[in-house]
């Protein structure tokens, strides 16, 4: 069967048997997927470069030997990847409570062992698609900032009063310019931020 998104899973659990059953249980449904035996190990992996452009989801043992995997989620959301990478815990019955609070921090959710593999595949595609919604913001975002930065100065001036709401006689009163410069300004704007109106640009400049 086709994944519903493709994404890459990586898995992170000291147990040999869990991520072999896991990476096979991904293979199965045409998952791609890294796995590591360590918190540590994780963490080199990251520190070779940005994540993948890619929708990601962690799959992660709540007890490791060195660092848990409760210290690399908490170090995961202080580096603000958990959108990008939600983070799925696997638990035995005892760390139910400890996964419980880690959802309540910001875990995508919890897997008990022995999980069912059609459960847990069904959150995983769920994670992906909360990673894919996430890069979408964030490409939004990056292509908002690229475009605010090739205003001028004296557009931005501009941008900030039409957002405000104010009319063009008063923009032109506020910054001392004439009413025709400031329609310059507005066009100017409008075209450089995609929009045809002050509402769209007001729209477009709450997603940053």
């Amino acid at each position: 069967m086709q994944p519903l998104i493709d994404g890459l899973i990586f898995i992170v659990d000291d147990d040999a048997s869990v991520r072999e059953a896991l990476a096979w249980l991904l293979r199965s449904r045409r998952l791609e997927s890294e796995h590591f035996a360590s918190a540590e190990a994780f963490e080199l992996r990251l520190a070779e470069g940005p994540l993948p452009e890619q929708p990601l989801c962690l799959l992660l043992d709540v007890r490791m030997p060195g660092t848990s995997g409760l210290v690399l989620f908490d170090r995961l959301a202080e580096r603000g990847l958990l959108d990008a990478m939600p983070v799925i815990f696997l638990t035995g019955h005892a760390d139910v409570p400890t996964a419980v609070d880690a959802v309540k921090r910001g875990a995508f959710d919890f897997c008990e062992k022995p999980f069912s593999d059609n459960a847990l595949v069904d959150r995983i595609e769920q994670a992906l698609g909360a990673s894919l919604r996430a890069l979408e913001v964030r490409r939004v975002r990056r292509g908002l900032a690229g475009r605010i930065a090739e205003l001028t100065d004296r557009e931005r001036d501009v941008m900030r009063l039409v957002v405000e709401g104010l009319p063009n006689k008063l923009i032109a009163d506020q910054l001392a310019i004439s009413v025709r410069t400031v329609e310059v300004h507005r066009a100017r704007v409008f075209d450089k931020m995609e929009v045809k109106s002050a509402v769209e640009l007001a729209n477009r400049l709450r997603d940053l």
